[in-house]
């Protein structure tokens, strides 16, 4: 009871996954008549436009291995249009459809001369590609009729064009086609030189989809090579890309194969439940020669089960198809199964009827098999002589032209040596020009050079002038009046608190003097290393935190311990030190200003927000501006050099960071830069 609820949930969750992949399908068709159904539309609408005969072709496309009728009217219709407005490439690809179509009926010699006159269309005027497309399917109706040595034949043939115009895919499509002629003769290692070289084709070129079809055929033959776990790797990479592009009919025959590597570990149930998916795939397909070998293999798994009378239902179906479209292996392998099937039934009867029958096709196939390996010996042979006659021809012709390919050549010399003379003054002379442009260019970078350090020396002297001069004449003012005794010990004690935020207010700005200095002048050298964020932010809380307890402002520190950044140690503390003494000045007493930083996957972003002042949209936008010297009193009327934000920004650009502010008046400031975070450098040796 558990084992036939389980199947029905199965089945049920296929029928599922069949009808959604369906539904996708459906969804491309119904764009296309859509297309279709607007371009008729349209007030100048003329069936033999161009654009509505390509449409009708990618849906007559789609429609293959699911609606065969569709896809003949299509093609057919597509046809008269084409000749009509004499579009030669739809009459190609119509008669190309219309080959398609008659070959998955079983009806080759009508495939073949649709295939002729597509292949004959595109010589005459030269198509290269559509020609060796074409020829590549005309060759594969031969292989489908018995004929290996044409078949073989076309495909050189196929291969020397592909080569000539670098036609990669199709020269894949006919290394697997070659190997499906091995494949025949059960020759399986020479069939997998031929598609382990379509595999490194597809490789290169990296069309998933194409490679998974090569992939396909490669564990098809592992399996027919007992080869089980090389065949069940590479069918579940296809699997896995069919199932993703939702392309039914390779996922089907991929399902088949899987079922095929579990009947060859005698593992029955799990090959009926592979091949069951694909029976449910090809109800929505038409596919019958990739249906015959699933029946066959379905007849397999039930017969090793002992499910005879189920055995001969799937055996029946497989000779049926096998015979409405003449393949003579199908019948062969499915009229031996139901031999032995009616013989375990006593029915000798028929047992004996279906006993002969495979035994005649046997032969006629074994004699065939020995035949046709000859005639592809004889054809690769007389097409190599072929080829190597023409080579021989090429060479005669072009030592003829040698002789007048080395007068050519002695001309061509005179003609270059009178070139040179005549035209060397003039060579002379435009390099002279350029090395006067390149001396000018010169001329002008250094001059430009010269202009940008007068400018920094004139700003480092006008700060020097008017941010540094007051504060250190005030001080020297009151030791004089303390020396010259016009101010008391108590009187000047008073000031020291005073005189003390004025000195390392000049020592601050002295240090971003300097280092704004070196920046400028390329002098500064930013150095690496792990760098502990935290043990920074404290230092700097611990040196500002004067500033801070004489406005009453709350230092928050957010910073996680061992928060490692990779960066410049020096110039990180020059940054926080600037971010905090700016929020210290903008805020008012009993604020707060809060540190913190967000770790993310290779940067850390650090935060300084205080509930200030603000900045208006104006202000913001000359903050860190190279050249900015714009200042603004703070909260205590505490006043700056204009440099530090312009510092900052160099200094985070330096270590691969960015910084930027949000900002509103009245409502605080947040500013915000990014470092790399530490990474480890040695991943376990990878």
């Amino acid at each position: 009871m558990h084992n036939l609820l389980l199947g029905c949930m199965v089945v049920f969750l296929f029928m599922v996954i069949g009808n959604l992949t369906l539904l996708a399908q459906n969804s491309k068709r119904d764009t296309l008549l859509n297309e279709l159904e607007e371009i008729k539309k349209s007030a100048n609408f003329n069936s033999n436009d161009t654009l509505y005969i390509t449409n009708l072709l990618e849906l007559a496309k789609e429609y293959r291995y699911h609606y065969l009728d569709s896809l003949k009217i299509l093609s057919e219709k597509s046809l008269g249009a084409s000749k009509k407005a004499k579009f030669i490439n739809g009459e190609i690809n119509s008669y190309h459809s219309l080959g398609g179509y008659y070959s998955d009926k079983g009806k080759i010699d009508q495939a073949i001369a649709n295939f002729t006159k597509a292949y004959n269309l595109a010589a005459e005027h030269n198509l290269n590609f559509l020609k060796a497309r074409t020829l590549n399917d005309l060759a594969k109706e031969y292989g489908y009729k018995g004929e290996y040595s044409n078949a073989l034949k076309w495909y050189l043939a196929t291969i020397e064009i592909a080569e000539k115009y670098d036609y990669k895919n199709i020269i894949s499509i006919v290394n697997d086609n070659i190997a499906h002629l091995y494949l025949e003769q059960k020759d399986y290692e020479q069939a997998m030189v031929f598609l382990k070289r379509s595999k490194d084709i597809h490789e290169q070129i990296g069309n998933p989809v194409f490679l998974a079809e090569t992939l396909s055929n490669i564990a098809s033959t592992y399996a027919d090579m007992n080869e089980l776990e090389y065949a069940m790797y590479n069918v579940n990479i296809s699997i896995a890309t069919f199932e993703k592009e939702k392309i039914l009919e390779w996922l089907a025959y991929c399902y088949e194969i899987k079922g095929k590597i579990y009947l060859k570990k005698n593992k029955n149930t799990w090959a009926l439940y592979w091949y069951k998916q694909s029976e449910l795939l090809h109800q929505e397909i038409e596919d019958d020669r990739g249906k015959i070998d699933l029946l066959n293999g379905m007849t397999e798994a039930y017969l090793n089960l002992e499910k005879d009378s189920i055995a001969e239902v799937y055996a029946l179906n497989a000779f049926d198809l096998s015979k409405k479209i003449g393949l003579r292996s199908g019948i062969k392998t499915s009229a031996l199964k139901l031999s032995k099937i009616l013989k375990e039934k006593k029915d000798f009867e028929k047992s004996l009827w279906y006993h002969e029958l495979y035994q005649a096709t046997y032969e006629s196939l074994s004699a065939l098999s020995n035949e046709k390996a000859l005639n592809m010996l004889k054809t690769r042979v007389a097409y190599d002589q072929q080829k190597q006659q023409l080579i021989l021809d090429n060479e005669k012709a072009l030592a003829k032209q040698k002789i007048y390919i080395y007068i050519f050549i002695v001309v061509l010399i005179i003609f270059a040596i009178i070139t040179f003379l005549i035209h060397r003054n003039e060579q002379e002379q435009k390099k002279l020009n350029l090395e006067l442009r390149n001396k000018k260019n010169d001329l002008e970078e250094k001059q430009a050079y010269l202009n940008e350090l007068n400018q920094t020396k004139n700003k480092l002297f006008s700060i020097i002038g008017h941010d540094l001069r007051g504060p250190i004449g005030a001080f020297q003012g009151l030791l004089k009046l303390f020396k010259e005794g016009e101010m008391t010990k108590d009187e000047f004690l008073n000031f020291v608190p005073k005189l003390k935020v004025d000195i390392d207010t000049i020592s601050f700005t002295l240090n971003n003097l300097l280092s704004w200095g070196q920046t400028q002048m390329n002098g500064s050298i930013t150095r690496h290393s792990v760098t502990n964020l935290d043990c920074i932010v404290e230092e700097n809380i611990a040196l500002l935190s004067e500033i801070a307890e004489a406005k009453s402002i709350t230092l928050v520190n957010r910073i996680e311990p061992n928060c490692q950044i990779w960066s410049d140690p020096n110039q990180i503390d020059i940054i926080i030190r600037n971010l905090l003494s700016n929020a210290l000045k903008f805020t008012p007493n009993n604020g707060e200003i809060i540190i913190g930083a967000i770790q993310k996957i290779k940067t850390c972003e650090i935060y300084v927000k205080d509930n200030g002042m603000g900045m208006s949209e104006d202000i913001i936008s000359k903050l860190f501006e190279k050249d900015s010297n714009h200042t603004t009193y703070g909260t205590n009327d505490e006043k700056g050099t204009g440099l530090g934000l312009s510092l900052c920004k160099e200094m985070v650009e330096k270590n691969n960071g960015k910084i930027w502010v949000h900002s509103a008046l009245g409502k605080g400031s947040s500013f915000y830069f990014t470092i790399p975070r530490i990474q480890k450098r040695y991943k376990e040796s990878a």
